[in-house]
């Protein structure tokens, strides 16, 4: 049963949670269908949400995810938000993510410039013999204001050579967005007032996590940034071992959100490498809890310039042969536990 409140005309939109008003309906939700608090839960059921933010689900942002359908992140968010309301019993915990930037960060266009004084171009790719080459380099106008002392040169090449030594993306030059302080920032409304109603019947607070704001790296992964040492091995960033630890103490696990292609299957991935390390003679049992919410996720899709399904259905099917379970929203009854 969805509650009355819930309008799925309105996921793509941008709006205000009415917060007092739902906290009373979460109260009649709560005692009309007698849910008990999450403490009570015997089996703990944790829902990881990356990245469910306007920059990437709202048509008109900057990074929306249409997928092949042209619709793809607001359709996921109505099967969503179903999937939340159908299940407020049962979920122990929400952990949105948060896709957290400023303007200038190693993959925005500002933070590098070529010798015309001009700067790459949202969406293009710097690979890496353009940066060994010279052709692309750190504004040397930003070098003074980072965090870490650095040779900007020595870092550039460093971290291209990264990327290709991992098999990571080459590096992608995208369009401004998730940033802080700015709507894009912002969880989509309709998700938000889930996880807010979610909160209070179940008495579980949201666990939000930021990812993404250190400028000398990208951060895909909810779990670690692509690169996390300088090339004299000062430390640029660390895995977040704290969110891991909580991640793999749930029975169930389930994951959804944007994009299926980037910081969904990254995620993914550096999961599964953590089960390895931590779980060497627990793999197979791990990797069952991971259920991947297929319809609660697409794939980066810019018609006429990049179509990343093939590489997102590849990474799920590798998911798969590891022991997680692809499931659709629609078909919860039968494997939520």
């Amino acid at each position: 049963m969805l509650p009355s409140w819930f309008n799925p005309k309105t996921v793509g939109d941008v709006w205000r949670v009415p917060y007092g008003d739902r906290a009373q309906d979460a109260q009649k939700w709560q005692r009309e269908h007698r849910i008990t608090a999450a403490c009570e839960d015997s089996r703990r059921i944790g829902l990881l949400l990356i990245d469910v933010q306007n920059t990437f689900c709202i048509p008109g942002f900057e990074l929306f995810v249409a997928g092949k359908s042209g619709r793809g992140a607001v359709d996921d968010n109505q099967r969503l938000c179903q999937f939340i309301y159908r299940h407020l019993g049962q979920i122990t915990e929400i952990i949105p993510t948060l896709d957290t930037h400023s303007a200038l960060q190693i993959f925005h266009p500002a933070f590098w410039v070529n010798d015309a004084g001009e700067h790459p171009a949202p969406m293009s790719t710097l690979d890496l013999d353009e940066i060994e080459a010279g052709t692309w380099r750190i504004n040397p106008e930003i070098v003074p204001l980072l965090p870490i002392e650095i040779d900007a040169d020595a870092y550039a090449r460093h971290y291209a050579r990264q990327l290709t030594q991992e098999s990571k993306y080459p590096l992608t030059i995208w369009a401004y967005h998730g940033m802080i302080g700015g709507i894009g920032h912002s969880l989509v409304a309709a998700v938000e007032e889930a996880c807010f109603v979610h909160s209070l019947v179940r008495c579980s607070p949201t666990r939000y996590e930021l990812k993404g704001s250190h400028p000398l790296t990208e951060n895909y992964s909810v779990l670690k940034p692509e690169v996390q040492t300088a090339p004299d091995g000062q430390v640029i960033s660390r895995k977040n071992a704290a969110l891991i630890e909580h991640l793999l103490s749930f029975d169930q696990l389930i994951i959804a959100g944007q994009a299926k292609s980037h910081c969904v299957a990254w995620t993914v991935r550096d999961l599964c490498q953590e089960i390895r390390l931590r779980h060497p003679e627990q793999v197979q049992a791990m990797t069952q809890r991971v259920y991947l919410l297929d319809d609660c996720t697409s794939a980066v899709v810019i018609p006429g310039v990049v179509d990343f399904t093939d590489a997102a259905e590849a990474a799920f099917t590798e998911f798969a042969a590891m022991g997680m379970q692809r499931v659709s929203s629609e078909s919860s009854s039968d494997w939520l536990c």
